[in-house]
């Protein structure tokens, strides 16, 4: 799990918390830092990046990771000021946080309303400041974060882990944890949407008498039939196997695709024997109008 940015070595703390699932390239839920009313801000947000495999992908997963950030100062809890004491109104503005200025124009007299420049929308200001902090409120610090990962995520998507982030400077509100996803591709299961899908390859002599295969699932294999005649490009539907719906009911499928290996070196009694069935009408193509357009449903699945 890599980080995309922190601070240095600090105070310590260990949290749990739920987490929220968002679009991938939004933020999911949360925001930047900001403004949340007059003198309240929001500490930034942190991002980093999470592998998951196809397992953790089914079956979801928790995780735990130490986060170099900006944390409350413990000196102060925060305020910046070595004491309540020393938290003045501001002189300016009268602890309103904005003031209010007076402009001629050729439509008459207008008011308007601007940010505090002295206390910076705040509308108090800082008489002693916390030696620890230097007034931020805020320091560099470390804290280990749990959080599950739901079922059914998909590369790319973002889970929030709201107040997670930095610490807002002043007693304001945190950030957010924003965890990006990273899916490992799967080594013999490959994912489409949330549907699973494996590639068989079974002998000709099976393909023409049938047999059972085993295949692989997420947690172990699974035994298929294969039914006597069977063509290449023919799929079979597992159904249920596949990848849960995230925040739904259900999952997708295992799709088996079925392709026929046809040896491309033979001995030479294997070749007296293919001879005598080359010219058994049992060999001779019969396609019906389903294997017929075979490739028009090849076309299908590769277009969408």
């Amino acid at each position: 799990m890599r980080r995309s940015r922190g601070g240095g070595a600090g105070g310590k703390g260990t949290s749990s918390t739920n987490v929220k699932a968002g679009d991938p390239g939004k933020d999911g839920f949360g925001g930047g830092g900001g403004s949340r009313g007059r003198g309240v801000s929001k500490g930034s947000n942190i991002r980093i990046r999470v592998k998951v495999t196809l397992a953790d992908v089914v079956h979801g997963v928790d995780k735990k990771v130490k986060i170099n950030k900006e944390v409350c100062c413990p000196e102060c809890a925060g305020r910046g000021a070595k004491s309540e004491a020393d938290i003045k109104t501001c002189d300016k503005c009268g602890g309103r946080g904005v003031v209010a200025q007076v402009a001629q124009t050729i439509f008459g007299t207008m008011q308007t309303q601007t940010t505090c420049p002295k206390c910076g929308g705040k509308g108090t200001m800082i008489a002693n400041p916390c030696a620890k902090c230097k007034g931020t409120g805020a320091v560099k610090g470390e804290e280990e974060i749990s959080f599950n990962i739901p079922a059914g995520v998909s590369n790319g998507m973002q889970l929030n882990v709201p107040g997670k982030g930095n610490a807002a400077h002043n007693g304001g509100v945190n950030g957010d944890l924003i965890v990006l996803i990273e899916e490992e591709p799967g080594k013999e299961l490959q994912r489409d949407e949330n549907d699973l899908v494996y590639t068989l390859f079974i002998s000709v002599p099976d393909a023409v008498m049938g047999t059972t295969a085993e295949v692989p699932g997420v947690d172990g294999k699974l035994r298929i039939k294969i039914e006597p005649g069977t063509q290449s490009g023919k799929m079979l539907r597992l159904r249920g196997k596949g990848i849960p719906v995230l925040n739904g009911y259900g999952a997708g499928d295992l799709l088996v695709y079925v392709q026929v290996w046809t040896p491309k070196v033979i001995s030479s009694e294997e070749k007296q024997m293919m001879e005598k069935l080359r010219n058994s009408p049992n060999f001779a193509p019969k396609p019906t109008s389903a294997e017929r357009n075979f490739f028009d449903r090849i076309k299908h699945l590769f277009n969408g």
